[in-house]
């Protein structure tokens, strides 16, 4: 199994996963390979001449991307299409980790796979130009949409918290933009299994149960013992260079897609590993 974006939060769990699951293994970081690069993109996976791809390689600046979507395009399009093309060329299947900002959020209700994308931001334009590169093409090609990951290999919203939680009494948190917190020890199980089974097509996976970001901003305080109380405010009141979706919960209509843990499970985990580590 090739991991491209080895080197981030998600990609780090997914080559920990695929290695715990006794699969063969090359994890390549950013700085092995840059997947913009189509001819290197095609040298790395027919070198490897893996059984499956896991695309975690990604442009995740949200409102960098409005100042360079250019560049966000070629990350999470362009790259995208190469490493399917690279993998079907290698007769290996591609697993593309793709969005919630795909959709606008004004639906009103949790968004299943068929529901028509509308992405507000130049970061979802480029995610859903990822996912068109890799559905566009023969082999097994599969999409998998999630949303608000947090883990231990990088920067994250539960990181941001616990930072401000220890330097503030009381942190204002927008309380009318709701998801699904995504703990990346969950997520990657559900990548691993898809690339591992030839998967197809589009899939939601996401954590169980759905919370605004001042929802999640208390239980980060309750569940880590934190004393600063977390203050709703609203998007309009704490505006970012990107628009986000106001609701943008994912579930699934397919019966083969996996079922995560609820979130709150997710945030528990993510907690005991931070203090092992």
């Amino acid at each position: 199994m090739l991991v491209t974006g080895a080197g981030g939060m998600l990609g780090r769990d997914v080559v920990r996963v695929a290695e715990a699951a006794g699969h063969d293994v090359v994890g390549l970081p950013r700085a092995e390979l840059d997947v913009t690069d189509a001819s290197a993109v095609r040298r790395a996976v027919a070198d490897a001449s893996p059984g499956a791809v896991v695309n975690c390689a990604a442009w995740t600046d949200v409102d960098g991307a409005e100042a360079d979507e250019a560049e966000a395009t070629r990350v999470n399009g362009n790259g995208a299409g190469h490493v399917a093309a690279a993998a079907t060329g290698a007769g290996a299947g591609v697993v593309h980790v793709s969005s919630d900002y795909v959709f606008d959020g004004t639906k009103g209700a949790p968004y299943v796979e068929s529901d028509p994308t509308a992405p507000l931001s130049a970061y979802g334009r480029s995610k859903l130009a990822g996912e068109r590169a890799v559905g566009d093409g023969p082999g097994a090609r599969a999409i998998v949409r999630s949303s608000w990951l947090f883990g231990t290999g990088g920067r994250n919203f539960v990181e941001t918290m616990l930072a401000l939680g220890t330097e503030r009494d009381v942190v204002r948190v927008v309380g009318d933009q709701i998801g699904c917190p995504t703990y990346t020890g969950h997520l990657a199980p559900a990548l691993v299994a898809l690339a591992a089974g030839g998967a197809t097509g589009t899939f939601h996976v996401a954590g169980t149960g759905a919370a605004s970001w001042y929802a999640f901003a208390r239980e980060i305080f309750r569940a880590a013992g934190v004393d600063c109380r977390a203050e709703e405010t609203t998007t309009e009141e704490f505006p970012r260079p990107a628009p986000r979706p106001a609701f943008s919960v994912l579930v699934s209509q397919r019966r083969d897609a996996p079922r995560l843990a609820p979130w709150q499970d997710g945030l528990a985990e993510y907690l005991a590993e931070r203090v092992a580590a």
